[in-house]
């Protein structure tokens, strides 16, 4: 949450600083802010809002200039505010910066320095580095110096971009907040620019040369080159990759919203989760080889939010082979259960730099436990953190509300319980692992057959403005269930809970009124028994929405049906799951709600 933007050496550094902030506006959207060293001072403009409305309110008076930082922020400390929008500045202007992360002891050092007669004009954290810096520079220190002995005086999290005036230069460092380097540098033709940013989707319509710096790094970037050392003052190589995301998967295309061209992403998204892991009954899983796992006994699984879904998912499936799993939010991942090294803890994190899942596999990996990471974004914190990585290969995802990389987390989870299965000594494979497997492989296909078919806007038509949407089902589809309800709420802002199908009567039908709607999930091995709670919900005068595999009769019980393809039981509520998006799109459209950016949300959260 949180995205900063940072470019050294280009012509049009607002410009520039502008398109980074467009493309980072799903980390945050409360308010946002540039500073340009324009060669008579650093020009600093922001402005609570969207990054809209912080280019129209500079469009008549855009400073210029070649180096420059920019933020666009998620609060955490303090209202959205024009005075709380970075950048935030020293006391005299001289130093401007823009942070991502959490600095926990910021009251006492707000209290040191307003000792020493800094006025602070905000509400936020992030303005005692600025303060800081000067207090250094003051002092006589070199920036350099100054900078680093402000990061000695931080407790807690971030990545900052810093100015100093009269100087072409972005100083910048990161401690458990995400930061990377773009590079435009080209031999042939002399050309020299480089970015900094929270995330690589900001600078790469730029360039696809990247260097992903890590906690205890520091940068000096300037136009002739950089230079990256740790905290001792020792340099550091990192050496640059090539990113093989375009940047056209990056924009919306000829989309309204991103959520709806991720929705329809899905089968490619699938496509690429699988390419080349299935081979008849087996799984070929190159990062982790046959044996990998036969020391594993028991498997926790942690995550937050949709990723936590995709991990209730995993879990059962493991727990059906016989192997002890249990699915953790990762936030309540504390001293629950023993861990040993015998414990595999995979880690699920759509962005790799959710805080709390991270911290969850820090404590994994201080109990000797075996690590593996399921992740989207290579050089991510927890594929470097992580003894494994298995890339679940989406695509960018830019929507706020996941919806391909669920889709493709539990395809990819499933591949890996497969894995564990074959390789541990407590566990049994399937028996049915061809039919299964198979299924997985055709699944593209019939999510392309289930958009080309879709009732889902005329069904959300009939019930948009309800009271309240539940959503049940049992045993694979109860995360179906659970992530259709996030879903919902996320982007309608209506109420919305997901329940499993049997513990309807224990309690939430005190809930249901004629102006419920109850979505069931028929699909699976107990779509029978699902059907027979909606119909005691039905008694009492819910609306119902069945979702049903092609075939099934649903009697008098469902008001309207949304087909799916049939297919193999495990796998057909992925099928279901489309449905449901799509549900929560059309009604959160009808609504007018603002579907890219739901209030009070941010993509990837990276704070605790």
């Amino acid at each position: 949450m949180c995205g900063i933007i940072a470019c050294i050496g280009t012509d049009d550094a607002v410009g520039d600083l502008l398109t980074g902030l467009e493309n980072l506006e799903y980390r945050g959207y409360d308010s946002a802010g540039v500073a340009v060293q324009n060669g008579s001072g650093i020009a600093v403009r922001k402005r609570s809002g969207q990054i809209s409305d912080l280019g129209a309110a500079i469009a008549a008076d855009t400073p210029t200039g070649q180096v420059g930082i920019g933020h666009t922020r998620w609060s955490t400390h303090g209202p959205p505010t024009d005075a709380n929008a970075h950048p935030h500045t020293s006391q005299s202007g001289r130093v401007a910066v823009v942070h991502n992360g959490i600095i926990e002891n910021y009251e006492a050092l707000r209290a040191r320095l307003r000792e020493e007669g800094y006025t602070f004009r905000s509400d936020t954290d992030t303005e005692v580095v600025p303060h800081l810096v000067e207090h250094y520079l003051d002092r006589g220190l070199e920036v350099e110096t100054a900078f680093e002995r402000t990061l000695d005086d931080l407790e807690g999290s971030y990545a900052i971009a810093l100015l100093v005036d009269g100087e072409d230069v972005v100083y910048a460092a990161r401690q458990d907040s995400p930061l990377v380097l773009g590079l435009v540098d080209d031999d042939e033709t002399g050309e020299r620019r480089y970015y900094l940013a929270s995330d690589v989707p900001a600078f790469l319509e730029f360039t696809d040369q990247v260097v992903y710096l890590e906690d205890g790094d520091v940068a000096t970037v300037d136009r002739d080159g950089y230079h990256i050392r740790d905290r001792e003052g020792g340099s550091v190589d990192r050496a640059p990759e090539t990113v093989e995301w375009s940047p056209e998967e990056t924009g919306k295309g000829e989309y309204e919203h991103f959520m709806r061209k991720e929705i329809d992403a899905q089968p490619e998204a699938l496509r690429g989760t699988l390419a080349g892991r299935v081979d008849g009954d087996d799984v070929d899983l190159d990062t982790l080889p046959d044996g990998t796992f036969e020391e594993i006994d028991h498997v926790h699984l942690v995550a937050c939010g949709t990723s936590y879904h995709a991990a209730l998912a995993a879990s059962r499936q493991l727990v059906r082979a016989g192997l002890p799993a249990t699915a953790y939010r990762a936030s309540e991942y504390h001293d629950l259960q023993p861990v040993d090294e015998s414990t595999l803890v995979v880690a699920v994190t759509q962005s790799g730099e959710t805080a709390d899942t991270l911290s969850a596999l820090r404590r994994a990996h201080e109990a000797d436990a075996r690590t593996v990471a399921v992740t989207n974004v290579v050089g991510s914190t927890v594929s470097r953190e992580a003894d494994d990585t298995l890339y679940i290969r989406a695509g960018p995802e830019i929507g706020v509300a996941a919806t391909k990389t669920f889709t493709s987390q539990v395809v990819a989870l499933s591949l890996l319980t497969h894995r564990v299965a074959s390789d541990s000594a407590a566990a049994t494979v399937r028996e049915d692992a061809a039919e299964f497997l198979a299924a997985l492989e055709a699944l593209p296909e019939a999510v392309e057959d289930l958009l080309a078919t879709t009732e889902a806007r005329s069904v959300s038509d009939a019930h948009i403005g309800r009271d309240a949407h539940f959503f049940i089902g049992r045993d694979f589809e109860y995360p179906v269930a659970l992530e259709g309800a996030l879903k919902f709420k996320e982007i309608t802002y209506e109420h919305a809970e997901g329940f499993a199908s049997g513990e309807l009567k224990h309690g939430p039908l005190a809930l249901v009124t004629p102006e419920t709607t109850l979505y069931a999930l028929l699909t699976g091995d107990r779509g029978e028994e699902t059907l027979k709670n909606a119909e005691e919900a039905k008694a009492r005068g819910v609306n119902v929405v069945a979702v049903a595999p092609e075939g099934m009769a649903v009697g008098g019980v469902a008001d309207e049906v949304l087909r799916v393809p049939d297919t193999h039981p495990d796998v057909v509520g992925l099928l279901a799951n489309v449905q449901l998006q799509l549900v929560s799109y059309y009604t959160a459209h009808g609504l007018g709600r603002s579907i890219d950016k739901p209030r009070n949300l941010a993509k990837s959260v990276t704070v605790e």
